[in-house]
């Protein structure tokens, strides 16, 4: 057998990376508020397309927000007011820690339990890591929501007493003078007093 011809049978053997890369495509997220709870109405397409089974995304999603929820058959629902980005964020953390494989890259991974260690397998390259515990003080439920200085985009959902808009976001109250009940309008936090915050229409 001549070298061409062993190069082209090694070739054949290699795992295409690229194609597993390709194939994952996670749903955006569709969130839907209900009075003073927040609902994810695809979370079972997201973990599907993840791989992985919705109560652990669920649970992971709570962890993120600092809230408590409920998982039905197809939806999951949480305490608060939180917009697609928020989930989005959220899911893309989820995906870091229990999904993406740390030396390819690649999202072909299982989740096994060796002794009392989770741990995060790649199909693809092999490689292999213990899925570290997070603790408190590294999730939203301790980072700010908001921060003062900077930009968001929000959705108007009343109106105070002086006729300033009304949007919430996570925990926050913020009041917009200027806004209307029903605009979505970006805004920038000038000062954030405990779970009430102030802006302006940036």
């Amino acid at each position: 057998m001549d070298y061409e011809a062993s190069l082209d049978r090694a070739m054949e053997s290699v795992p295409d990376f690229r194609g597993s890369e390709d194939r994952l495509r996670v749903p955006d997220a569709q969130a839907q508020k209900d009075g003073a709870f927040t609902r994810l109405t695809n979370l079972n397409a997201i973990a599907d397309a993840l791989s992985r089974k919705p109560e652990h995304l669920h649970s992971a999603i709570q962890r993120e927000f600092g809230t408590n929820g409920q998982i039905d058959e197809n939806w999951a629902r949480y305490n608060g007011s939180f917009s697609a980005s928020d989930f989005e964020a959220a899911i893309e953390s989820y995906m870091e820690e229990f999904v993406t494989c740390s030396e390819c890259g690649l999202p072909d991974t299982r989740l096994t339990m060796e002794g009392r260690t989770q741990m995060l397998r790649c199909e693809a390259c092999g490689a292999f890591r213990p899925v570290a515990k997070r603790t408190a003080t590294s999730t939203t439920q301790n980072r700010a929501v908001l921060e003062e200085g900077k930009t968001y985009e929000v959705k108007i959902t009343d109106t105070g007493r002086k006729g300033d808009g009304v949007a919430e976001k996570g925990k926050y109250t913020i009041f917009v003078p200027g806004a209307h009940e029903g605009d979505v309008v970006n805004i920038y936090i000038e000062n954030i007093s405990g779970t009430l915050a102030f802006a302006r229409l940036a």
